[in-house]
């Protein structure tokens, strides 16, 4: 039996945490690449990639709009179930990661930049279910909690 192409999930917001991300293109060459954001002004400039969903945006201030993007993860999760699934976040990074991770999906989150004192929310949230966690600050690194200083991608 022949083993198929690995898929990888790339799930970001839109903005900064899109391109931190993509700075990162090179990593996922020769696997399945399907990309996960939140606007549609990102949604043209990622399917010239590969395949795109647009799950849209939310924060904790908005339940409703994250139950609305959290149901939209888990469509794509289902659809896709994706080998791998890489984010720097933020909330909808993390709702794409945990329903990816309930179909054996490994995750590797890469934290925001933005984040220089402590983690991410998101980040916070994932940690103890990432199979990789990196951050961009080696003040932030903490081997007791899985947390890798590997440099910085901007």
């Amino acid at each position: 039996m022949e083993e198929r192409n690995k898929k990888i999930c790339l799930a970001a917001s839109a903005g900064g945490h899109l391109t931190q991300l993509l700075k990162m293109v090179e990593s996922w060459e020769g696997y399945e690449a399907v990309y996960v954001s939140t606007s549609q002004v990102a949604a043209s400039k990622l399917a010239q990639l590969g395949k795109t969903y647009i799950v849209g945006e939310c924060n904790r201030q908005h339940i409703i709009e994250c139950l609305k993007v959290f149901m939209r993860c888990i469509f794509v999760a289902v659809k896709e179930r994706p080998d791998y699934v890489l984010s720097t976040g933020a909330a909808p990074g993390f709702f794409v990661c945990m329903t990816a991770k309930l179909f054996g999906a490994r995750i590797i989150w890469v934290d925001s930049i933005a984040n220089v004192k402590k983690l991410s929310m998101s980040g916070r949230l994932i940690r103890p279910f990432a199979d990789l966690f990196l951050t961009q600050w080696p003040e932030l690194q903490d081997s007791t909690k899985g947390i890798e200083y590997q440099g910085g991608i901007i």
